[in-house]
């Protein structure tokens, strides 16, 4: 039950984030690939449903897990306040090497999300 309702309240449930090898795959090899200011996304829109979201942070990204926990929070932060504008867009993120996590981070990835729904 409650996790229901924290999907409900935030809006990132199961049905919002890519799972699995074979989807990340699909993305990695078929998807189409854009590049902006270091950040690699990998896109594939389906006809139907809500976008969805995976995220790409290895040791390279960052060496410490709570560093690589907070890019990947900064990442699911940017998408969840942009996600009604990826209407049926499945995106997996690649931030560069060296990224830090912040408010920064997250006001760029708004506006790289914002244009990618368009």
């Amino acid at each position: 039950m409650l996790g229901s309702v924290v999907a409900a309240r935030f809006e990132l449930g199961v049905g919002r984030r890519l799972t699995g090898r074979g989807e990340f795959d699909r993305l990695l090899r078929g998807g189409a690939r854009r590049s902006e200011s270091g950040y690699t996304f990998y896109l594939a829109r389906r006809s139907s449903g809500p976008a969805r979201l995976g995220i790409l942070v290895s040791r390279k990204h960052a060496a410490k897990a709570t560093e690589r926990n907070a890019l990947k929070r900064c990442i699911r932060e940017a998408f969840r306040l942009e996600q009604r504008a990826l209407n049926g867009l499945d995106v997996l993120v690649r931030p560069p090497y060296g990224a830090k996590a912040g408010a920064a981070m997250i006001a760029r990835l708004r506006d790289m999300f914002a244009r990618l729904g368009s």
